[in-house]
């Protein structure tokens, strides 16, 4: 049996007919294939912005431990410093404080003439301020901070240093260690770590009647508040300040 072709009508008939059939389909495919692009999509962005923010956790914690080592080598190079010089040295203790409460003191040092108060400090970049601002700033980078002015800070450890040792001189001084640039022409008692070694050399207290720098450095260590108690009560008071 012959099969006729069906006339030209109609095929375009069902053609048209077909088409919304087509159209339908074609149109659920593309919804499709969009959904799980935007969905993709919106997980890289995702993806990408935890990648980022873990860098800059990532990033302020390792700049934070590269702070605290490098600080600690700044305090260990001070030290080295002041042992090569006298065995009458002491850090990191704590004393009755020249104005109530207790003070901690960095480094001290007996010398032929008197005793030197220091204050360590470490910072890179720039640093701001006169001998009268009660905050000076720190600017690395991108990162601002003020701190105290040590001048005056180191002043009220100095006082403390007096009262534990009566009729001695105590000097203060202030030593910086890092990569760190003033704007400011610094006072004669704030240097740099590379000068500490000359400047205790050349340093000169004024006319002094003590007879007896033994006895003087026995009573500061006397005084020196080196118990757990005593450095519990510290903290405690650095965290109501």
């Amino acid at each position: 049996m012959i099969r006729r072709p069906l006339p030209y009508s109609l095929s375009l008939a069902s053609l048209f007919c077909a088409w919304p059939t087509v159209a339908a389909d074609a149109e659920a495919a593309t919804e499709i294939v969009t959904g799980l692009g935007n969905t993709g999509i919106g997980m890289f962005i995702i993806a990408i912005a935890a990648t980022l923010l873990l860098t800059l956790v990532f990033r302020a914690s390792a700049t934070q431990v590269a702070r605290v080592v490098t600080e600690k080598v700044g305090k260990h190079r001070i030290r080295k410093i002041l042992h090569s010089k006298t065995a009458d040295v002491m850090d990191d203790f704590i004393l009755p404080g020249a104005y109530g409460g207790l003070t901690h003191i960095d480094f001290a040092i007996l010398t032929s003439g008197g005793i030197l108060c220091i204050q360590a400090k470490h910072y890179n970049g720039v640093v701001f301020g006169g001998p009268e601002e009660p905050q000076w700033t720190n600017v690395d980078g991108i990162h601002r901070r003020k701190f105290l002015n040590p001048m005056i800070q180191n002043e009220g450890r100095t006082r403390a240093l007096r009262n534990a040792a009566p009729n001695v001189p105590v000097a203060n001084l202030v030593v910086f260690s890092g990569s760190v640039q003033f704007t400011s022409p610094l006072e004669k008692n704030v240097i740099h770590v590379r000068d500490l070694n000359s400047y205790i050399a050349k340093f000169v207290f004024g006319p002094c009647k003590i007879e007896d720098w033994d006895a003087v450095w026995l009573t500061v260590k006397a005084a020196a508040l080196t118990d757990e108690d005593s450095r519990k009560d510290f903290q405690a008071q650095l965290s109501f300040s």
